[in-house]
């Protein structure tokens, strides 16, 4: 697969999509990268290093078409591609594109990726590496921008059915995502749906869930809504707030998985608290839009209660509305209602018994083209 990998400033996708590149090696798969933005300084030697966005826009976009130019000429012949780029800028001049359309078309990508990530290290890691003053609100913006460019390139280019959204998370959490959306384009993909937020004390349910998160990220290409959660950080900044705290300690969740912690400012925090329950509500939805099928986990909380959120019951409202196979994981003792067993394509007792069906149905890659052996 051609694809073209898009995400704002702050992702550090180089070395996200570097290690991608590695995994496909391991899976005797290769994958060809271009780094646009490597390859516009080694075309400008006389630029410093993190200054490139700060030259005047027609220079910036003279280096940017002669890379890509190169790119084009350079890849024709090769099966598995990957462009690292951006969709826009946010940035000294404002907002602005950072492609050309008619260099995209002769590229010819198969598939459009916006990599998003928590916006709190997503601004911290921005700061470390660029000298410019950025909020998180402004991050907010930018992030949407970007899909919302990104999107419509793929409409444009007729690849609207091969866009995703695609959330970094910690490497051992989405790489393999990653890795079989350009090497695997004929696994299955699934949103896995599960509470969340009332659930987060509780330990045994959360194993529950990670047990079965796990189990879906196996067999599929799973799209999963927990890889960012800035819910989290919401909730910390309004109990910060409340003991008079100017700042709330975050974690970068880095490569290595390392604990580095960095000091988020409660304020700035408090001002995307819209933006952040806003586009957690589009994007979920968004990943449900762009997978074959939601499977839903609904476990027995104490008392017998079943863990059924209104995020899950509006999850899987969206997916049966929008023509997408709908699968629930059912755990408690009493029978669903039928607003779940009229509105699923199956329902089940255990994640067992899911994975069974699917595995009955054809539903599993054969092993060679899981693990490319």
């Amino acid at each position: 697969m051609r694809a073209i990998i898009t995400g704002q400033v702050g992702m550090d996708k180089k070395t996200y999509l570097n290690a991608a590149v590695d995994l496909a090696g391991q899976r005797g798969d290769n994958i060809d990268i271009y780094h646009v933005g490597d390859l516009m300084y080694k075309e400008a030697p006389d630029v410093k290093g993190g200054r490139i966005l700060d030259l005047p826009l027609s220079r910036l976009n003279s280096l940017r078409r002669s890379v890509f130019k190169d790119i084009i000429n350079d890849s024709q012949d090769q099966k598995n591609v990957i462009v690292n780029t951006h969709a826009t800028f946010r940035w000294r001049h404002g907002l602005f594109s950072a492609f050309d359309f008619d260099q995209l078309k002769k590229f010819k990508p198969d598939m459009l990726i916006c990599l998003v990530d928590n916006i709190e290290v997503v601004h911290h890691r921005l700061h470390g590496e660029h000298t410019i003053d950025a909020t998180l609100k402004d991050l907010m913006v930018w992030r949407e921008e970007e899909i919302m460019a990104t999107e419509l390139v793929a409409q444009a280019l007729d690849c609207s059915n091969k866009f995703y959204v695609l959330s970094r998370g910690r490497l051992e959490d989405t790489l393999e995502t990653c890795y079989r959306l350009i090497c695997r384009p004929d696994m299955k993909t699934v949103y896995p749906s599960f509470p969340m937020t009332h659930v987060v004390s509780m330990p045994d349910v959360l194993a529950e869930i990670d047990a079965f998160r796990a189990e879906l990220a196996k067999h599929f290409v799973a799209f999963d809504p927990g890889d960012v959660d800035e819910k989290l950080l919401l909730d910390a900044a309004i109990d910060a707030a409340k003991e008079g705290k100017d700042f709330i300690e975050m974690q970068a969740g880095s490569f290595a998985g390392g604990k580095e912690t960095f000091p988020v400012s409660v304020k700035q925090v408090l001002d995307i608290a819209g933006d952040v329950d806003g586009q957690i509500y589009a994007r979920d939805f968004k990943l449900i839009d762009q997978s074959d099928m939601i499977v839903s986990l609904v476990p027995e909380l104490p008392g017998g209660v079943p863990g059924l959120s209104s995020g899950v019951e509006r999850e899987l409202q969206h997916a049966f509305e929008h023509g997408k196979e709908v699968y629930v994981v059912w755990k408690p003792k009493k029978n669903p209602s039928p607003f779940i067993t009229e509105t699923s394509t199956k329902w089940f007792r255990s994640t067992e018994e899911a994975l069974k069906y699917f595995e009955d149905q054809g539903m599993f890659p054969a092993p060679q083209n899981l693990f490319g052996v």
